[in-house]
């Protein structure tokens, strides 16, 4: 329609929506199997979305699927699309790596994670598994919402099939500061499965702030903290908090039509949990017993109600937690009880939300005490549900809720003897102030409910992309000015795509202007070093540059060439010139639909960026087949694939070359090293200056890279010429 935004109309588009479990799970009974609502929030959440715009959710159903049953996904106002996952899978993708080692690691608790590597690949297969169907499905979605930390790396695997689709994630988890997630030895490959995303979303500021941190120490992205933006290449991500909230009027309703309790002077402590190590349930057991120890007057007249809902059971360090909550449950008892009261009644079982609606009501004191929690429903739960006479909620501080429930008594849930003092503060509350508290919570939980939640969250996921403004010097001495110091500076450059951008054919790669004159003026320092080294020949790379300053390198540094050095040419080239005609011409047979063969003396090049995508396939392969065939290495470049000598010779190798040439073995004490690439034979020298040099990897975010830094565009690598011309000169 003429006039409508982009933004409007994404939002009216159906929506895909991708997590761990379907919005129902399917139970073996002897019937078959069952379909049973999924409990949650995240359901009622985003069903009405669903049912409006449209769309389809993808999960998987809860059990393993057997030959020959089927599962009933009829009946709903939007496509259901199950992935099936085998014993196996569940035991290591769900049980293993996301619940034994993310689910730790996200929650700060390191020492409680398993690192497994078989765990790791089925998380990775069944992550690409999801993204598969997910892109399949959502090649007409307005957005594509991921949710959780089950499926980190999904994201990767989406938007190299939709590389134009709208993707946002949301965390419904803590996330951890870069000390406790680089422990971590898949760190970077989640944190780049994520950044595929237009959007991250967390529950607090503070979360989103840890990711922050991880990507910028990590992979080197570029960060703005204020405008919360993430570049990684050519990718830029917008990164917010969105306070999860809860259906505020089911649960106030629900309270409000519970039966009345019975009448008693017996007040109630109440803590609800699933059973799991994060919720502190040992940690507020022992602070109820100190209550009881310093204030005896509350014996026989304050009972704490615990209800476990049990969870993981068949994961031992689950039902060794189980044993120490009885065990601390039958000392309290077996202390303090008498003939008419148990001062702990401890319930390990599911109750309805009806049935919480009802005890929430009757508690005197919501006793929410997470050792870590990502956002925790049940202090909103209490919250709506306190429609008689307000009761007063104790709330950790380690807790996400705990950065806009305010008006609680927040507790750090490790001081014991804190948590038995705000216990006391609670139970002698006056009224008037136990209503002036709630009422500001309930007004709060009331306007920022679920839907709210939802509705900021596609707001915000639908809006115009995310850039962030050019480089500017303050980017680069942020990065560079301390580690090149007042050192000399040993700067090497790759030529296609770092100093130019990458053209149909070679001939056309002709360095701009404005590249050029930053280029010149850094090469015009008397303590700063240039090298180019290309994939090119030497000849050719020293004409495309045109610069007699510099040092260059070709053939993926066989040859150099510079100023204060003696030529160099790899002593086994002789050896391979007549190969690499052989390997030209058996190359030329395949030298179709586009593709050529570009000879550079002992290396040569295959070119298929002229060939459509749907026919490159089996010509990469083919040339990789007769590259190997011929006793050449084959390396995959940008639409290329490089042939190359097997002499253990690399663009690593031959900065190394230069480095002890130009400045002695102790290299690495007289000078800095900066080494800009775009490409995968870059990886050779990125990987050897892993540590000794500032590396970065000019292009795509879609390549894994060892480079300390990323740079989207030529453009950026003008920017940072430009700053390496300019910062201050060296002084002694």
């Amino acid at each position: 329609m003429p006039g409508t935004s982009d933004t409007s109309v994404e939002s009216q588009k159906p929506i895909v929506v991708a997590s761990n479990r379907l919005p129902f799970t399917f139970q073996r009974t002897s019937k078959g199997l069952e379909r049973r609502p999924s409990p949650g929030g995240l359901v009622s959440a985003l069903e009405p979305v669903l049912r409006k715009r449209g769309g389809t959710w993808i999960g998987w159903p809860g059990t393993d699927v057997r030959e020959g049953e089927q599962l009933s996904t009829r009946g709903e106002a939007y496509r259901i699309c199950p992935v099936l996952l085998s014993e196996t899978e569940i035991a290591r993708y769900y049980h293993g790596f996301s619940n034994r080692t993310l689910w730790p690691m996200l929650h700060s608790m390191p020492v409680r994670a398993r690192f497994d590597t078989r765990e790791w690949e089925s998380y990775q297969r069944v992550n690409e598994r999801f993204g598969a169907v997910t892109a399949e499905e959502a090649t007409d979605a307005g957005l594509v919402w991921v949710q959780d930390y089950h499926l980190m790396l999904a994201p990767s695997r989406i938007r190299k099939e939709l590389p134009d689709a709208r993707l946002a994630f949301f965390m419904h988890i803590p996330f951890p500061p870069h000390d406790v997630f680089r422990v971590l030895p898949w760190d970077k490959e989640l944190l780049r499965g994520l950044l595929a995303c237009d959007l991250i979303g967390f529950h607090v500021r503070s979360y989103a702030q840890n990711f922050l941190d991880c990507v910028e120490r990590s992979l080197g992205a570029r960060v703005d903290r204020d405008a919360q933006l993430v570049e990684y290449g050519d990718l830029t991500t917008r990164v917010g908090a969105f306070p999860l909230g809860i259906e505020f009027s089911l649960f106030e309703s629900l309270a409000v039509g519970a039966p009345k309790k019975r009448e008693s002077d017996q007040k109630i402590v109440l803590g609800v949990d699933r059973l799991d190590y994060t919720k502190g349930i040992p940690e507020r057991i022992l602070a109820f017993q100190r209550l009881l120890e310093r204030y005896p007057e509350y014996r026989e007249k304050v009972t704490l109600l615990q209800i476990a809902v049990p969870s993981r059971s068949q994961v031992a360090e689950y039902r060794k937690l189980k044993s120490e909550i009885d065990e601390l449950v039958g000392n309290v008892n077996g202390r303090f009880a008498t003939a008419y009261w148990s001062p702990i009644q401890y319930l390990y079982r599911s109750f309805s939300q009806r049935q919480l609606a009802a005890i929430y009501r009757d508690a005197d004191v919501a006793l929410v005490t997470p050792l870590r929690d990502g956002m925790n429903l049940v202090a909103k739960e209490y919250v709506a549900c306190q429609v008689d006479d307000p009761g007063v909620l104790i709330l950790s501080s380690l807790a996400g809720a705990a950065d806009t429930m305010r008006e609680a008594l927040l507790v750090n849930p490790v001081d014991i003897d804190g948590t038995a003092e705000a216990l006391h503060r609670a139970l002698t509350m006056e009224e008037e102030v136990r209503r002036s508290r709630l009422a500001a919570l309930r007004r709060r939980e009331r306007r920022d409910n679920v839907d709210a939640w939802v509705e900021s969250f596609l707001q915000r996921a639908v809006g115009a992309p995310a850039t962030l403004t050019p480089f500017t010097d303050e980017d680069f001495a942020a990065w560079l000015s301390e580690f090149i110091g007042q050192y000399r500076l040993a700067l090497f450059l790759d030529y296609d795509g770092t100093l130019c951008s990458l053209q149909d054919h070679p001939s056309q790669a002709r360095l701009s202007k404005r590249v050029r004159e930053s280029l010149g003026a850094c090469a015009e320092r008397d303590d700063t070093d240039i090298s180019v080294i290309s994939g090119r020949s030497l000849q050719d790379v020293r004409s495309m540059v045109g610069l007699e300053q510099l040092s260059y390198a070709g053939n993926h540094g066989l040859e150099i060439a510079g100023p204060g050095m003696a030529d160099f040419v790899h002593e086994d080239l002789a050896h391979y010139r007549e190969r690499a005609e052989e390997i030209a011409g058996d190359l030329e047979e395949i030298a179709l639909g586009g593709a050529w063969i570009e000879a550079k003396g002992p290396t040569l090049t295959y070119h298929y960026r002229a060939v459509p995508e749907n026919g490159r396939r089996a010509l990469i392969e083919r040339a990789h087949e007769i590259i190997n065939q011929a006793g050449y290495q084959a390396r995959d470049a940008h639409c290329a694939v490089e042939a190359i000598p097997p002499i253990g010779w690399d663009k690593g190798r031959a900065v190394l070359h230069v480095l002890r040439t130009r400045y002695g073995a102790s290299w690495s004490e007289a000078v800095r090293v900066v080494y800009v690439g775009d490409d995968q034979t870059d990886e050779d020298a990125f990987r050897f200056l892993a540590g000794l040099a500032m590396t970065f990897r000019v292009g795509s975010a879609d390549t894994h890279t060892a480079a300390s830094r990323r740079l989207p565009d030529v453009e950026a690598v003008r920017a940072l010429l430009r700053w390496l011309a300019r910062r201050r000169p060296k002084t002694r």
